[in-house]
């Protein structure tokens, strides 16, 4: 037989020649077919199991391979007696074989030994069931007995690992693990007697809340939920080699199911599952209570500078122009030396002047600082000091640096006297000075015995060593043993970066050599200075001036504004023409149907008795109540038949942080592949970020007053694409690291978008952030507030004369000695950033300004001025990127603003105090616009479509045409849901 030589196919779907030799043998009709499932076959060892696993272009590839055209009305048969004879031809060609029964308990057994490795995560155990039956030339099973098959696998090992953790506690320890079920009035065991407020599991329930807001209440809460958890006693290596998504979904069965349904399970389970659930809750509390400690004490110096400042301003009035009122007195004094002060010195100056300048001095000088300490003093001595000795009784404080031992030894001293009666410490004891005394309290923490000898004050000491201890703890110097946040930074370092050092490196897309990275990097430092060091006598946009006071400007003249786009009404009254008011409901409702994105918001228990007919619309109801931030009152209805006792059931059974990401992803990623490349693109790598306010209660850690929006509340930060799809959203408080936040989305944002380019505002970006997003593959790009006093860094030492049109802009040259020594290392803390061994603001913290001296944030700092340099110099040299920064930024705002229009319920607060469900509002919030973006991409695509629309768009209306658009959606009126009614979408 003569086959016809064809174009390459792609390396992963190749056919042979026998593969070939078999698909020609057959008939005209029957050869795309069979070939399509011969190379999914050689490409995924089984048969597709529904016709959208069967990539389009994969058909396209194969029938140009074998020169034939794809029919119109071309569609894989996988059902029927043709589809299982050519199955079998397939088979026997490749060698496998179908599954038996034996087959099926041999790929369980195999399994369950590899749940303990990769967790109980159905798709990578799928994964390797097939990667498993490849190996051993067999045909994985049906898609339904393979779901049997690893439920199996994971309950046998569940099983096996239950009664290995049971068999490791104590009998006193099961005891106490027991009483944590047990209803406070009776144990009756019947479900309403734990759902009533009388006879709830108090203890339960006590270590489930959240803590209240900063004060010494909370503090001792927190104390004593953790003494709770303490008496426990579990083995301090019970959970040791279990990885940590297991033990987070055995804890969610502690806290997905109410007390009575958890009695009801073996004891193997029962116990394990309230192991994991108090190993987790103790290190939770244990960074609550040193977030509250830290917050306490700012409290204490905050709530003091308050108090004086409001004191001192009701007496106090500013005078203005001291410096000509000094002249006019001296020039009064030297005309009449003799004269008295009322004659000569009051009619020149004026005696209520010169009171009010005796005002000033003692509220701004050291009056105002005696003060200030003595309000914080008293405050503390009547208050706050009753938490010291619990602190230092139940927290155990660390630190790997010996330049910080003083804070170390000071706890120490305190924790000897905590019991004491003594004023000031003996005078033989050594007391820690250095690092711990500062400015406000080196003259007050001394003072002198009967017998001369200056002594330390023990409260003002302690005063000084909670503000210490404060600062070291925020920067991670100083440690917590049991912690997870503050835990030994050390270990938030991957522990096999020597062992894996050329793999990691190679993920980072970095040079091994230090010198060879520095030596690219000053390369592109020299050539973006040459280049606007040459283009700035012809840069109109750009001007380098000096002030009166001498100081060098940057000043960037603004943009003009630009041309309306012609069409874009025009298109978005069609839009509203064709699908006038449309239901966000039903935008949520059709979002799920094309993309199934509920599918993974699964029980936490092993079975879910409800149907998916009946979960899936009251999942969708839940979703748009939390969204919508409505609530599952307005979401019930007779149309539904779900009440609101209902949604709550489903939101605390099947609504979670991290299946809500699931979704959004799905979601996502569904809008990526749908977009028309004609009208939105051939893709986007760029993305912006931002934070936005929402109101929420205050009894809380994360809500916190802020400034400029002039309330209490908590921030989210967006990342959203230049389409407006939003890729990652995070709950943050609005005292947080924006840049922490930043970097966090682009690197854990679990969506297929590869993100390259960053734009932020002013908060987004720092030196030291530069650095971190330079290391991990992306350019971070601000839009910087303070232009006008940006500098620009040498690269190199000796040349003074270098880049003369820049002069007035130019700093000291880059240490790049200090990079280089420091490179190996650096590259691990980004490691870690990437790898997720840590949240990402915990690494962060170690490169605060207040832990300057650490050798690593010096190099940080080196390394960011440089990449800062290379950016601003590009930034100013380019209109077209300032531009392009501008109009990603303007996207988010556009965001924004819609959060406003969805979240609209209850003034848009977040009226919970639980960080939990803040966070699950937040994602509810984010999947809702997403499914709304969504749903506008396929509309604005087929209006576009029409022919009405052919060759008619500018290139300013598809610059400026954007999905997220509101005027054609309602999220209000009656919250109807109908799932046999589709929206009229092609």
């Amino acid at each position: 037989m003569n086959i016809r030589v064809s174009p390459p196919l792609p390396e992963r779907w190749v056919l042979t020649p026998s593969d070939l030799a078999l698909v020609m043998s057959k008939r005209q009709a029957s050869r795309l077919s069979f070939a399509v499932l011969l190379a999914f076959f050689r490409d995924r060892g089984r048969f597709p199991r529904t016709v959208s696993e069967v990539d389009r272009r994969l058909v396209e590839e194969i029938a140009e391979h074998l020169a034939i055209a794809v029919p119109i009305d071309f569609a894989l048969s996988l059902s029927g007696r043709t589809a299982e004879r050519r199955r079998a031809e397939i088979r026997s060609l490749v060698g496998f074989r179908e599954a038996t029964v034996a087959d099926a308990e041999l790929l369980r057994d195999w399994l369950r030994d590899q749940v303990a490795a990769v967790g109980a995560a159905p798709d990578q155990l799928v994964a390797l069931l097939e990667t498993r039956c490849r190996e051993l030339s067999i045909e994985p099973p049906a898609a339904v007995r393979v779901d049997r098959i690893i439920r199996a696998a994971i309950h046998a090992h569940d099983e096996s690992f239950c009664a290995g953790i049971l068999g490791r506690l104590a009998p006193t320890t099961r005891e106490r693990l027991e009483a944590l079920l047990r209803p406070a009035a009776n144990d009756s065991g019947d479900p309403s007697t734990d759902q009533s407020p009388g006879t709830a599991p108090a203890l339960l329930l006590r270590l489930r809340s959240d803590p209240g807001k900063p004060s010494l209440a909370s503090v001792q809460d927190e104390l004593a939920k953790l003494e709770l958890i303490r008496g426990i006693e579990l083995p301090a290596d019970l959970f040791d080699g279990v990885l940590p998504h297991e033990l987070e979904r055995y804890r969610r069965r502690v806290a997905a199911e109410a007390p009575y349904e958890l009695r009801r399970h073996p004891e193997a389970s029962r116990v394990t599952w309230l192991s994991a659930f108090v190993h987790l809750r103790g290190r939770t509390l244990t960074d609550e209570l040193v977030d509250l400690l830290i917050e306490t004490i700012h409290r204490i110096g905050a709530r003091a500078e308050r108090r004086v400042d409001r004191e001192l301003l009701d007496e106090l009035k500013r005078v203005t122009g001291k410096q000509n009122l000094l002249f006019d007195l001296a020039g009064a004094a030297l005309e009449q030396p003799d004269g008295i002060v009322r004659d000569v010195v009051f009619p020149v100056v004026g005696e209520q002047t010169l009171r009010d300048l005796v005002k000033e001095a003692k509220a701004t000088g050291p009056s105002y600082r005696t003060t200030l300490r003595t309000v914080i003093r008293n405050s503390y001595k009547g208050h706050y000091r009753r938490m010291i000795p619990e602190i230092l009784r139940r927290l155990e404080f660390c630190s790997n640096n010996e330049r910080h031992r003083p804070i170390i030894q000071a706890l120490e001293l305190l924790k000897r006297y905590a019991d004491s009666k003594l004023q000031t410490f003996p005078a033989e004891e050594t007391v820690p000075i250095d690092d711990i005394v500062r400015g406000l309290w080196r003259d007050a923490v001394f003072e002198k015995d009967a017998k001369g000898r200056q002594r330390v004050n023990r409260i003002t000491y302690e005063i000084c060593v909670l503000e210490a201890l404060r600062d070291k703890l925020r920067c991670k110097e100083v440690w917590v043993v049991g912690a997870n946040r503050y835990r030994n930074p050390d270990d938030d370092l991957p522990a096999d970066f020597d062992a894996q050092r050329i793999p990691y490196y190679q993920a980072l897309k970095l040079p091994l050599e230090a010198d060879r990275f520095i030596a690219d990097l000053q390369a592109e430092m020299r050539e973006a200075l040459r280049i606007l060091d040459a283009g700035m006598p012809r840069n109109p946009g750009v001007k380098i001036s000096r002030k009166r006071n001498k100081e060098a400007w940057i000043t960037v003249t603004p943009f003009d504004p630009q041309p309306d786009p012609p069409n874009l009404t025009a298109i978005k009254a069609e839009t509203l023409a064709t699908w006038p008011m449309t239901s966000l409901l039903d935008m949520l409702k059709e979002a799920d149907l094309r993309l199934n994105f509920t599918d993974v918001l699964k029980s936490a228990t092993a079975y879910e008795t409800l149907d998916r007919s009946v979960l899936r619309p009251r999942l969708l109801l839940c979703l748009n109540g939390l969204g919508t931030n409505a609530g599952f009152q307005r979401m019930a209805g007779l149309q539904s038949g779900a009440t609101a006792k209902d949604l709550a059931y489903i939101r605390r059974r099947y609504i979670t942080v991290d299946s809500l990401r699931q979704a959004v992803a799905i979601v996502t990623n569904g809008t990526l592949r749908a977009r028309n490349p004609a009208i939105w693109g051939d893709g986007t790598t760029a993305c912006a970020s931002d934070s936005k306010h929402f109101g929420a209660w205050d009894q809380n850690l994360t809500t916190q007053w802020h400034m400029r929006y002039g309330g209490r509340g908590v921030m989210i930060y967006w990342h959203v694409e230049r389409n407006s799809l939003c890729i990652h959203s995070q709950l943050k408080s609005p005292s947080s690291s924006e840049v922490a936040s930043m970097i966090e989305g682009v690197v854990h944002h679990c969506t297929e978008m590869e993100v390259d380019r960053q734009y932020v505002d002013s908060h987004g970006q720092s030196t030291v952030a530069f650095a971190f997003c330079r290391l991990l593959g992306f350019q971070l790009m601000p839009r910087l507030k303070a232009i006008h006093v940006q500098k620009l860094s040498r690269p190199d030492v000796g040349q003074p004369d270098a880049y003369k049109n820049l002069q007035l802009i130019l700093t000291k040259p880059i240490d790049w000695e200090l990079i280089r020594q420091q490179y190996d290392q650096m590259i691990k803390y980004v490691t870690a950033v990437r790898l997720g061994t840590a949240e990402t603001e915990s690494i962060l913290r170690r490169f605060a300004r207040s832990n300057i001296q650490h050798p690593t944030y010096k190099a940080f700092a080196e390394l960011g001025r440089a990449v800062k340099t290379i950016f601003l110099c590009r930034y100013l040299h380019s209109e077209d990127l300032r531009r392009e920064i501008n109009e990603g930024l303007n996207v988010i705002e556009q965001w924004n603003s819609a959060n406003d229009f969805i979240f609209f319920a209850r003034q848009g607060e977040m009226v919970t105090n639980r960080r939990e469900d803040q966070e699950i509002s937040m994602l509810a919030l984010h999947l809702l616009q997403n499914c709304m973006v969504y749903i506008n991409t396929l509309m604005l695509q087929q209006v576009l479509a029409r022919p009405q629309w052919t060759e008619k768009l500018t290139p300013r209306d598809l610059r400026a045409l954007t999905p997220l658009i509101w005027e054609h959606v309602n999220p209000y009126g009656r919250f109807d849901l109908d799932m046999n009614v589709r929206l009229p979408i092609d």
